[in-house]
């Protein structure tokens, strides 16, 4: 039986978690007014498996002011019932990018959405810093599919270059998610390696903690990494 609203804030009120409501109120001006459970990604990724594909549930938690449920609807829509329309009104619904990296990246519904492809490349090259932010988050979606449909080595390169003009001056979390885009296309080949470890190198480790409590982001360290050389016979 289908699942509503109320139970799935019946859900969160059941499982809420007081360091994650902690972590919340010390960022609370950031998500701009959703209220918040402080349930954390790995759980609601389990939950959202039991409710499985609905995007007309997930049409109404996107309305609600709570952060989980935002979450959730991202989590239980369906790429294939998803539309390009869609997807540029709910990107300027992100809350100052708080739900930016599950819409975008984090194994994104919408990267699974058939018009992607055409998605990143319109957004890489938006003059708005949420949508060059998420469209790079769609890039390294991209950069994990495998498959024969995937787009060809040039078109990763030519990401590649991109990055590699418009990467100064960029604001930190859309440099944060060039870099990821960089990581995930340096590990598909030999060449996109070669070609997306002389940019990271030129952009250096990214400090991205105002708190200086994580490790800054280096993009080259994971290229040049005993996994990754062995992935492709460096």
């Amino acid at each position: 039986m289908p699942m509503n609203q109320s139970e799935i804030v019946e859900y969160l009120e059941t499982n809420q978690d007081a360091r994650g409501i902690a972590h919340w109120e010390r960022h609370a001006e950031k998500p701009g007014g959703l209220k918040g459970y402080g349930v954390g990604l790995t759980k609601l990724r389990k939950f959202a498996k039991t409710i499985g594909k609905d995007p007309e549930l997930a049409r109404q938690l996107w309305q609600s002011d709570i952060y989980e449920s935002k979450i959730i609807a991202l989590l239980i829509d369906d790429p294939k019932a998803n539309t390009i329309e869609q997807a540029e009104a709910q990107v300027e619904q992100l809350q100052g990018g708080y739900l930016a990296h599950v819409f975008s990246s984090c194994d994104a519904t919408l990267a699974k959405a058939p018009f992607v492809v055409e998605l990143a490349e319109r957004w890489v090259k938006s003059d708005d810093p949420m949508r060059r932010r998420c469209g790079h988050g769609l890039l390294y979606e991209i950069s994990k599919n495998y498959k024969k449909s995937a787009p060809d080595e040039e078109w990763f390169l030519a990401h590649i270059e991109h990055i590699e003009k418009t990467y100064p001056k960029q604001p930190t979390n859309v440099l944060m998610a060039m870099a990821s885009a960089l990581m995930g296309i340096g590990k598909r080949s030999k060449k996109l390696n070669a070609a997306a470890l002389r940019v990271a190198r030129k952009i250096g480790p990214i400090d991205f903690d105002p708190d200086g409590q994580c490790d800054p982001m280096d993009v080259t360290k994971h290229l040049t990494s005993d996994y990754v050389k062995k992935k492709l016979g460096l």
